[in-house]
């Protein structure tokens, strides 16, 4: 059918629902959807949605008058926005129900293949034009599409919102100019030279609302974008304060958190802890130790815990007392220091002492004076902790 010829016909399929809906027709279909029944008019249903419409033209009853749709995104609410289009009703897309529009209408099969300005199209382009163009836009629609998996992946509405939130972030930020140096010299150079540290962009704060899987995809779309993952620091820290947030991580006795809530948590700092930046000096001692304590607490991977460990080994001339005094939680809900924990820590500073060694560096040498007083803070803290 040529488009002027589908143009036309959807023009009339339209006026011929409204007035289906003006006349207030007795309905002759009722169509259950999301656990609610809908009382409709089969011709305005046929006209846009080629779901329903091949359900009618395969039904062996000519008078099919009742129609099951199951596992529809965005449920009733989703279906009767999507109804109301087909009857013409006039309603606001917004960015609170553009999500739930766009998933219902590709499972409806609303495409142009059945009308012109069909709700597949409409729904597209209000993404483009509107949704999508604004960072808290973005994220909306994002945290939206968590609950309409799988066919807001398959619409690629998951991955259209993560690459336009990674625009924007790295659009606004002062640390999206990619480099990376391969010297290895430069690589142990920088891993003691202080790294500069970022300030937390006005961006980072909406991005703490999205689920954990979401925000590790868009962190990594930024870094492929060019964002400096040293930068990343704050970002996480802020979603970890948050994620994290009264976890008794610091408490006595025994845990006061449900299996499954724990499990949530333990992904999130697993999560968080794999993205973290790989310089030294980005993130505080404070931080760190905070994270390890989670770590301890959740049970986390003995792989995240010593990562952890080390990271806290390798500034530990920049930690003070608080940071080191870790609780170690029993079975019978006493709470003592984890002495053991620390010892790791300790080991791991030497290790990166006798590798700065190897490298030469004197007394009187920038870098060799460096490690001289960090060992001095190093021997005074130890000397406080075993007190």
């Amino acid at each position: 059918m040529s488009s002027k010829n589908k143009e036309l016909l959807s023009t009339v399929m339209k006026r011929t629902s409204e007035w289906i809906f003006s006349q207030e027709i007795p309905s002759d279909v009722t169509v259950h959807a999301g656990g609610v029944s809908f009382s409709l008019h089969k011709f305005p249903l046929v006209s846009k949605c080629g779901y329903i419409r091949k359900m009618v033209s395969e039904s062996s009853d000519a008078d099919l008058s009742e129609i099951k749709i199951p596992n529809v995104p965005g449920g009733a609410e989703a279906f009767e926005l999507a109804a109301k289009f087909c009857y013409g009703i006039n309603f606001e897309i917004s960015t609170e129900n553009i999500a739930m529009l766009r998933c219902v209408a590709e499972s409806l099969e609303m495409t142009e293949d059945y009308a012109v300005g069909n709700l597949v199209s409409r729904t597209d382009a209000y993404l483009n034009e509107v949704a999508l163009k604004s960072l808290a836009g973005a994220v909306s629609v994002l945290r939206l599409s968590e609950n309409l998996l799988p066919m807001a992946e398959k619409v690629k509405l998951v991955s259209r919102c993560i690459d336009a939130i990674a625009f924007t972030a790295c659009k606004e930020s002062h640390f999206s100019v990619s480099g990376r140096s391969d010297s290895g010299n430069e690589v142990v150079i920088s891993s003691i030279v202080s790294q500069p540290k970022p300030i937390v962009d006005w961006w980072a704060e909406e991005l703490t609302v999205l689920r954990i899987d979401n925000f590790q995809r868009v962190l990594i779309a930024m870094m492929a974008r060019g964002f400096k993952q040293y930068a990343l620091g704050p970002v996480l820290m802020l979603y970890a304060q948050k994620s994290l947030r009264g976890l008794e991580a610091f408490g006595k006795g025994r845990k006061k958190i449900e299996a499954q809530q724990e499990h949530e948590k333990r992904v999130v700092l697993e999560t968080i802890v794999s993205l973290l930046p790989r310089e030294k000096n980005v993130l505080s001692v404070s931080f760190l130790s905070m994270l390890l304590r989670a770590a301890i607490y959740l049970e986390t991977t003995v792989a995240c815990r010593l990562d952890l460990e080390k990271r806290m080994g390798l500034q530990l001339g920049q930690a003070a007392l608080d940071d080191l005094l870790i609780p170690s939680y029993s079975f019978t809900g006493d709470t003592m220091f984890d002495v053991d924990t620390v010892q790791r820590i300790m080991m791991n500073y030497l290790d990166s002492e006798a590798e700065g060694n190897r490298f030469g560096y004197r007394a009187d040498d920038e870098f060799g004076a460096t490690l001289q007083c960090d060992m001095e803070r190093v021997g005074k803290l130890t000397e406080n902790y075993l007190g």
